[in-house]
């Protein structure tokens, strides 16, 4: 069975690989970290790629308690290179004596 994380990331690919802005879309992972190398159309600006990029990833998350982490690494011609991430959100490993509502000692073994 897949996670959330696991089933965003492939939303998130299938939503770029049909993008219609797109010529071409590759993931590629570089110790470790998932970059996306995307070559638009000839009339398509930076935002216009931000932007798509961002809707895919809230497309992606929907339903799921998950976070988007994009950065802009560079442009190589026509490629445009970003470092995409989903975040998990981490949890508590141990009590910190606040009373806090999510604490470890109320969680069920």
């Amino acid at each position: 069975m897949k996670t959330d994380h696991e089933r965003a990331i492939e939303i998130f690919h299938h939503e770029l690989m049909n993008h219609p802005i797109f010529k071409q879309v590759e993931f590629k992972k570089v110790t470790g970290l998932p970059f996306v190398y995307l070559t638009a159309k000839d009339d398509v600006s930076q935002k216009d790629i931000e932007e798509t990029l961002k809707v895919s990833a809230a497309r992606a998350m929907r339903g799921k308690r998950l976070t988007l982490a994009m950065s802009y690494v560079r442009k190589d011609q026509a490629q445009y290179v970003y470092r995409v991430r989903f975040l998990v959100p981490q949890r508590k490993m141990f009590c910190c004596g606040n009373l806090c509502d999510d604490c470890i000692r109320f969680t069920q073994p």
